[in-house]
């Protein structure tokens, strides 16, 4: 494995190697004894180009090295060639990044993009729409939430934690509709799924303050 992370980290070093060494084979043997080497040069700045090293990324974010994740991210020239998964993944972490620094702007932007190329996983289309929505309501648009939160519900969402802040997040906005039976129908599933997070705990006890008063 870190063989192969290795090669990723400097592959496109090496297509440039390999080309060079290519045309000077070409040039004193001819074409088809340069012929694999062109053949490999052209697999590298292939695999560069349109796959990119997100690979890497997966160690750094498990150890909470944003730097070296921003680093590796900066690393791709040009996301528009990446093949459409593999750039959905890209937005998506740039929108990650973008919500830890609270830049929401920008977030909504790059989670936008992620959403309109799609997932070849339903629950990170999931947690991705649900993250669209979480903004959406910061901003008041209740009914642009309620279509995301539903869509990411839909979908699937990978944890417990996300799910119960998505099913508050329902709540919330059918308590702002006076649909109380229905707030308190998410509700009651937002406890059931029992997070443990600190922030959805304290807002599940903020809502109960309140909720068993309501008619429905």
């Amino acid at each position: 494995m870190k063989f192969y992370n290795f090669l990723i980290k400097h592959r496109f070093a090496f297509s440039v190697l390999g080309l060079v060494l290519a045309i000077a084979v070409n040039i004193s043997a001819g074409f088809w004894p340069a012929f694999v080497l062109y053949f490999i040069t052209i697999i590298g700045f292939f695999s560069h180009f349109f796959i990119g090293p997100l690979r890497l990324i997966q160690e750094p974010m498990e150890n909470g090295e944003i730097e070296e994740v921003k680093r590796i991210l900066n690393s791709v020239w040009f996301p528009n060639l990446l093949y459409k998964p593999v750039r959905s993944t890209y937005f998506t972490i740039k929108g990650n990044l973008a919500m830890m620094n609270q830049d929401f702007d920008s977030a909504e932007k790059f989670l936008k993009q992620s959403n309109d190329l799609g997932s070849p996983m339903p629950e990170a289309e999931g947690a991705n729409k649900l993250q669209l929505g979480m903004m959406a309501m910061q901003k008041g648009d209740l009914k642009q939430a309620e279509s995301y939160i539903r869509a990411a519900i839909r979908l699937g969402i990978p944890d417990k934690e996300s799910e119960a802040m998505a099913y508050l997040g329902m709540c919330q906005i059918f308590i702002n509709k006076r649909q109380f039976k229905a707030g308190k129908d998410f509700f009651r599933k937002a406890k059931e799924c029992k997070p443990k997070t600190k922030q959805v705990v304290d807002q599940i006890k903020e809502i109960e303050k309140y909720i068993s008063r309501m008619p429905g």
